[in-house]
């Protein structure tokens, strides 16, 4: 099934939808926030959200499962010094966590007991919020998918993507064309701590995006092309629609 207006909240209607045997729904989460000179401040909710679609078609198609895709929340979490940048949007922990309590009370009262949250943003952490919720909904199963760091990038990129860099980039390029100006990107260079033990994770700070980056990019976009971003969407699209076929029909424990 690869018609949207029956996996795509954004798109679908009642009358299509109202009769179906929905077994579990895909929330796509990003952020507002700068993306180097060249990418829309909304492709972290945008890629979360086209991701999200073609996985739940994938899965549909390939194993007769069935979900839908919820419209995308734009409000992610943000380090200092991005925050400040013009329009990017910060949003708190509370915030999110009640956002996400609505979203989880409302399927659970519909008969929806999968939730999968597709996330688009590194900075956004959901894990607490998911504690509390399979207390809260015990009956409900609340699984968290950071869609970037499903398959390794290093057999589909040259350089290394954090931010708006390779990886990113391309699969902008494959899901939105017309968003992509590669030609105004910067270079996405970065400067590490000056702590070395920071460097080497042996404790977390949040970086100070404007001491970081020097085009809010963390990774170089110059090698992008949609072609590379259609290679590595349809590996992490086939990894992803092969979990919503075990969750479905298998129990976990």
């Amino acid at each position: 099934m690869n018609d949207k207006q029956y996996t795509d909240l954004s798109v679908a209607t009642y009358g299509r939808v109202k009769s179906r045997p929905y077994t579990f729904a895909v929330l796509p989460w990003g952020a507002t926030e700068p993306h180097n000179y060249h990418l829309p401040y909304l492709t972290d909710t945008l890629l979360a959200h086209a991701i999200a679609v073609d996985v739940v078609n994938e899965a549909w198609a390939r194993y007769g499962v069935q979900g839908m895709a919820l419209p995308a929340i734009p409000l992610g979490a943000q380090n200092p010094g991005q925050r400040e940048q013009p329009f990017c949007l910060h949003a708190r922990y509370e915030t999110q966590k009640a956002i996400l309590n609505d979203i989880v009370a409302a399927l659970h009262g519909q008969g929806i007991g999968i939730l999968v949250i597709m996330n688009g943003h590194g900075g956004n952490s959901f894990k607490p919020m998911i504690r509390d919720l399979a207390i809260d909904y015990p009956q409900m199963l609340i699984a968290l998918c950071d869609w970037f760091a499903v398959e390794p990038q290093e057999s589909y990129f040259e350089h290394k993507d954090d931010h708006a860099g390779e990886m990113e980039t391309s699969v902008m390029m494959h899901y939105y064309p017309e968003l992509v100006a590669l030609d105004t990107a910067g270079n996405g260079e970065s400067r590490p701590f000056r702590i070395a033990s920071l460097n080497k994770k042996v404790a977390w700070v949040p970086r100070n995006w404007a001491k970081t980056t020097v085009d809010t990019g963390v990774g170089n976009p110059s090698k992008a092309s949609a072609a590379k971003g259609k290679r590595f969407v349809e590996a992490v699209t086939a990894k992803i629609a092969a979990l919503f076929n075990e969750l479905v029909n298998q129990p976990i424990y």
